[in-house]
């Protein structure tokens, strides 16, 4: 059930939704997003892209392209949790731990080579570490996190199905 159609655009679904509510809460409350944000706008696209293409493919369970996607799917999963888990330590930091706010990401982008933006960027900065919107006491870096990490579960049980060996009764 877990591996169906589905599940796939629903989970495709939800990663739309993540973006529209990023970009409400950025065009319409006016809340800038620092880089990090950024890269996990980007790694909840690239996953919700893995999730669409999964649904609108259908292939087999066991089949070679369920584990493509589902092994795809879960590189982005790890990216975008780890970026997450980086943005959420930051915002736990004491103010004078907090690392000095830097250029933006545009002038890092057109200044510095690629390898060095990523560099710079996930070190984080004190924009980063600053909570401008938060649920339940938890800020939006830490329950995106909180769904890479259910993300994380379902693929991982899923490639797990494909790749277990069959049990035998001899």
């Amino acid at each position: 059930m877990l591996e169906s159609r589905g599940v796939n655009l629903f989970m495709a679904f939800v990663c739309h939704q993540l973006l529209i509510a990023a970009f409400y809460f950025q065009y319409v409350e006016g809340m800038d997003p620092c880089p990090l944000c950024i890269f996990q706008r980007v790694a909840v696209f690239v996953l919700g892209i893995w999730f669409l293409l999964h649904g609108i493919h259908k292939p087999l369970a066991g089949s070679r392209w369920h584990l493509v996607y589902n092994i795809g799917g879960l590189v982005s999963v790890v990216i975008g949790g780890g970026i997450a888990a980086r943005h959420a330590y930051l915002q736990t930091l004491p103010a004078d731990l907090v690392p000095a706010c830097g250029p933006s990401l545009g002038y890092l982008v057109d200044m510095l080579p690629f390898t060095e933006v990523l560099d710079v960027v996930l070190k984080g900065s004190g924009e980063c570490a600053k909570v401008s919107w938060s649920m339940m006491g938890l800020s939006m870096p830490m329950w995106l996190f909180l769904f890479f990490i259910g993300c994380a579960g379902l693929l991982i049980w899923r490639i797990y199905r494909d790749v277990k060996p069959s049990r035998s009764i001899f």
